[in-house]
């Protein structure tokens, strides 16, 4: 294990050894398009508007070489996609991933417009990507059998500024906080974000902090917005469970609900504490290195701690080692995918025996997985409900921005319950109204807003 002081994202060096699923033939584009065409048969939307919103209005694509702590240069390519702009600025997070692609950005740009009209807040969809460009590597690289890839885990905080910077000046002519706000995504945080907006502000010449949000709070970001996702998907849970248990689906509450929460990270870890706290019984975690299952119970705050300490939860030695893919299948109340778009697959979603899929992960289950899923009955939080918590305090940061006026955390907290029950008690009454799975109603609630907005600006004509 690798733990270096310097490093902003502390996370594991080494990637999984264990291959949770193939994604390696997974179409994210095509999975998230197929989605959007499923739920509008459902809807009488003209055809204008349909076309238009099957591919973003923008994607720009940028080029950067970014000098490294050795003093070389390395090659970095990056993305900004924009879907569609009808009901607001665009929104959306930027990530850093070895793995990202053009195609993994639109559909996650396209996802976002859909979240953002599901919890009903004035935005569009965007997101951004960056990866290392591997086709440009230098020679040297390419023949150095010991070389190992730096970004973005092993990357120092001078070489990701420098990075970010770059990026930020190459997609300034498209962002800014009435065009397209960016946040944190995978391997992206408030300090990164605090980066983007300096570096923005320096190039307008004036402090603009509702260019970005995530931000520290020092900055202008808001209480609350760091657990925001996994508060979210916290929030909606419990709404499931008071849902199934009302309807004598489940014949037990909290106190005897059980969970397993796939990825660690952001999003998962404050969905561990919360629902710890809130009296489930942990069974199961995972991160990049691995995955441990203790029938009884893990010490979620233990566990929490050692990650920041930038060590793995196989560090946590009151549990049993498991293959990661094994925490997917485990009998539990409910199972929480927190890392990665498809890793449920055809393959696998049968074995699936949760209760409950609270998905806070981005596209973390296959069309072909839906179908399993839902033969199988089991309740499904589709990830633009489960894991719309970030964008609306992303939202509530936004405006406290422009108006340079804050709210305490109560507050953002109040708001924050009143958008996510609201949108599950929305999807549940679409799926009722049409007859169709939580999923397909989350869609198509979404779509329909975005239609309307798209008919009343003339879109239509």
């Amino acid at each position: 294990m690798f733990k270096l002081k310097s490093i902003v994202i502390k996370i594991a060096s080494e990637k999984n050894k264990t291959t949770i699923a193939d994604r390696s033939n997974f179409d994210f584009f095509k999975a998230s398009l197929d989605l959007y065409k499923n739920a509008a048969r459902y809807l009488n939307i003209p055809d204008r508007i349909y076309l238009s919103l099957q591919r973003p209005e923008r994607v720009l694509k940028v080029r950067m070489p970014v000098k490294m702590d050795s003093g070389d240069y390395l090659p970095f390519q990056g993305w900004r996609s924009q879907h569609c702009s009808w009901r607001g600025p665009l929104k959306g997070g930027i990530r850093f991933h070895p793995d990202t692609t053009r195609n993994e950005v639109i559909a996650l740009s396209m996802l976002m417009t859909w979240k953002c009209a599901l919890v009903d807040i004035p935005y569009g969809g965007a997101k951004g990507g960056v990866n290392l460009d591997l086709e440009a590597l230098p020679e040297k690289y390419r023949q150095d059998k010991n070389w190992k890839n730096p970004f973005p885990y092993l990357m120092s905080k001078r070489e990701l500024k420098n990075l970010t910077d770059n990026f930020t000046e190459k997609i300034f002519p498209i962002i800014g906080p009435k065009i397209d706000i960016p946040a944190p995504d995978v391997n992206t945080n408030s300090e990164i974000m605090g980066w983007i907006m300096n570096k923005y502000s320096s190039m307008v010449g004036y402090t603009e902090p509702s260019v970005v949000t995530g931000k520290p709070l020092g900055l202008g970001g808001s209480a609350g917005r760091d657990k925001a996702t996994g508060q979210g998907c916290f929030i909606t849970t419990k709404e499931a469970m008071k849902y199934l248990s009302k309807n004598r689906e489940l014949k037990y509450g909290l106190d005897k609900a059980t969970c397993a929460i796939q990825g660690f990270g952001n999003a998962g870890s404050v969905v561990a504490e919360l629902l710890d706290k809130a009296g489930f019984k942990i069974v199961a975690v995972s991160d990049r290195s691995g995955a441990i299952y203790n029938a009884r119970g893990l010490d979620i705050p233990k566990i929490a701690d050692i990650k920041s300490k930038g060590l793995s939860v196989s560090d946590f030695k009151e549990a049993e080692k498991i293959n990661p893919e094994e925490l997917l299948f485990l009998p539990v109340t409910v199972l929480v995918p927190a890392a990665l778009e498809g890793v449920i697959t055809q393959n696998n979603a049968h074995k699936v025996q949760a209760k409950i899929l609270a998905e806070a992960a981005n596209g973390p289950t296959t069309p072909e997985a839906n179908k399993i899923l839902e033969e199988k009955g089991i309740f499904v939080i589709p990830d633009i409900l489960a894991n719309a918590g970030g964008v609306v305090v992303s939202y509530f940061e936004w405006v406290q921005g422009l108006e340079q006026f804050y709210w305490g955390l109560d507050q953002v907290e109040k708001e924050l319950e009143t958008k996510m029950r609201k949108a599950f008690n929305e999807v549940i009454a679409t799926a009722s109204k049409y007859n169709v799975s939580n999923r397909t109603a989350a869609f198509i609630t979404a779509i329909n807003r975005v239609m309307e907005a798209g008919v009343a600006r003339g879109k239509a004509l």
